[in-house]
């Protein structure tokens, strides 16, 4: 029963549960980032180079066959355009986390920079004052 309970706590700490947020949202933002950058960024870039389609991009390493059978073996390529897509991904993605991390520690030196005002004294100051004057008085 001992363990249940720990492994409750455990999963139950704050920052446990604001990394699970953080992996969910993660893994949608990597899904919109996927689309720009292979519906919106690439084709453009695609078209510059000439009508290049970056998902087609692959060198044949064995041709597709048919064998004594009748059956179709297919082609060994190595797709390299997937790979430059999801290298495309990547960097857009690094570099939006970069930003963002980058407005929070801006954000954070503001904070520090600020200097909070001193707190007035509390009521046990003020009364030890009292007592430093008034001794003052009578000596």
């Amino acid at each position: 029963m001992g363990m249940v309970k720990e492994f409750k706590e455990f999963a139950m700490r704050g920052n446990v549960l604001d990394m699970a947020i953080g992996v969910v949202i993660g893994g949608a933002f990597g899904k919109i980032v996927s689309s720009v950058v292979s519906d919106v960024i690439m084709p453009p870039i695609g078209l510059m180079l000439g009508g290049v389609n970056f998902a087609d991009l692959k060198i044949i390493l064995k041709q597709a066959t048919v064998d004594a059978a009748g059956d179709a073996i297919p082609a060994v390529t190595l797709n390299y355009g997937n790979f430059l897509q999801t290298v495309f991904d990547f960097l857009i993605i690094a570099f939006a986390v970069f930003l963002f991390v980058k407005a929070i520690n801006n954000m954070r030196k503001k904070e520090v920079e600020t200097p909070a005002t001193p707190p007035g004294p509390t009521k046990e100051e003020e009364l030890l004052t009292e007592i430093r004057d008034l001794l003052k008085v009578k000596n």
